[in-house]
């Protein structure tokens, strides 16, 4: 009973372990994905959940972008796993140098809370802070949110 209890313990301990993935920031794609060199060299695309930060061609993208960059590139990190994207992204939670870049990224009104996926209020939190404060994007009287702007592309509407 008690090696069976130890080898449960030890296979939980491992599935946990995946669930965190240790390394440094090598690169950023846009303001809510970029890439982490795990231990061993593997490359890994990390999506930072619970944030969805405007896309190529919407206002913003690059100043967010700018953000992230300053927040991870070239800083140790460590992403809280949760799932993989259809894209085959890991989702997780992102901090860099001990700053939760997900939320930093929404406290300077540089992403949306992703309410679709979102499971810290703290999040939603942030956003309704940099929206009244009217930092960001938020200083755009309409913000076009980023699955809105996917949607219109997908029907062909573009930027009207």
């Amino acid at each position: 009973m008690r090696l069976l209890a130890l080898a449960l313990a030890l296979i939980c301990a491992a599935a946990h372990a995946d669930d965190v993935l240790n390394g440094a920031v090598v690169r950023v794609a846009d303001g809510d994905t970029l890439t982490l060199a795990v231990d061993g060299g593997e490359l890994v695309r990390v999506r930072l959940t619970e944030i969805d930060a405007p896309e190529r061609g919407q206002p913003y993208n690059q100043v967010a972008r700018r953000s992230l960059v300053e927040l991870c590139l070239k800083q140790p990190a460590r992403v809280e796993s949760a799932s993989q994207d259809k894209y085959g992204r890991t989702l997780g939670r992102v901090f860099c140098d001990g700053v939760d870049a997900n939320a930093e990224q929404v406290r300077r009104g540089l992403a949306w809370a992703f309410t679709k996926y979102l499971t810290d209020a703290r999040i939603a939190e942030l956003e309704s802070q940099a929206r009244g404060a009217g930092v960001g994007l938020w200083r755009d009287p309409s913000p076009w949110a980023p699955w809105e702007f996917r949607s219109d592309k997908a029907k062909g509407r573009g930027n009207e």
